[in-house]
């Protein structure tokens, strides 16, 4: 049911925004693991590890287990942000979550529909999806891949609402019933933009402005979350 992976990592003593630096500079990503029964953990990751790892797995609903340099156990975690450099694709800070066996979790899985609709095929419509992940509460054991939603049957005005999933047993959902999952529309009618003056002034960030900005995201991550509950 759930997917895991594993990831290296080292505790680190020293916290801020010069130490974050200086690690980014070394080729790693600072990192902090929080949760229930236990002390936030500042952590290091490899920078390249961490990069080749998120691109191959579903972050949201995948169990990342953190062996830490020089200790036994590894620490069972979510994924639970991100934060990334505004405008060029470098990790700036993770922050994981320490989950336990058998104690629930609220989560988002994807949702995958399967079919081409009646209604797509033979009278012209369009899907619209409109919930892409679904958030959900359960433990880990039963954390699912992704929410399978067959839509081959739906014609033209159809639509399936939470309701109509077919959600694994122990696993709940916390979306309202009649929340629409997916649609099948008329094709929206595309109207011709305006023309622009060439002349008229346009509003550009600056260089200068683009680094201040940068420099103000990177702050914000080297700032270590407090510890959240699991709602």
């Amino acid at each position: 049911m759930a997917l895991r992976a594993t990831l290296n990592a080292e505790r680190r003593t020293k916290t801020g925004k010069g130490v974050a630096r200086k690690l980014r500079a070394g080729g790693q990503v600072p990192a902090v693991v929080y949760g229930p029964g236990a002390e936030s953990v500042s952590l290091s990751l490899e920078t390249r590890e961490v990069e080749n790892l998120f691109e191959s797995i579903s972050v949201d609903n995948t169990i990342v287990s953190l062996a830490v340099k020089g200790e036994d156990d590894e620490i069972q975690t979510l994924v639970r942000d991100i934060q990334t450099h505004p405008y060029r694709p470098a990790i700036l800070h993770v922050d994981f979550f320490r989950i336990q066996e058998g104690v629930a979790v609220q989560l988002e899985v994807p949702v995958h529909l399967l079919g081409t609709p009646i209604g797509v095929k033979e009278e012209g419509g369009v899907m619209e999806q409109v919930v892409h992940d679904l958030p959900i509460r359960c433990v880990p054991a039963l954390i699912p891949e992704s929410i399978d939603l067959d839509v081959s049957h739906l014609t033209l005005g159809d639509s399936l609402h939470v309701s109509d999933l077919d959600m694994p047993e122990g696993v709940e959902v916390l979306l309202e019933e009649e929340r629409t999952v997916c649609s099948v529309l008329m094709p929206k009618l595309v109207l011709e933009e305006p023309e622009v003056d060439e002349e008229e002034d346009v509003e550009v960030l600056r260089v200068g402005e683009e680094e201040e900005a940068a420099e103000e995201t990177e702050a914000g991550a080297d700032e270590e979350p407090q510890e959240e509950g699991e709602g």
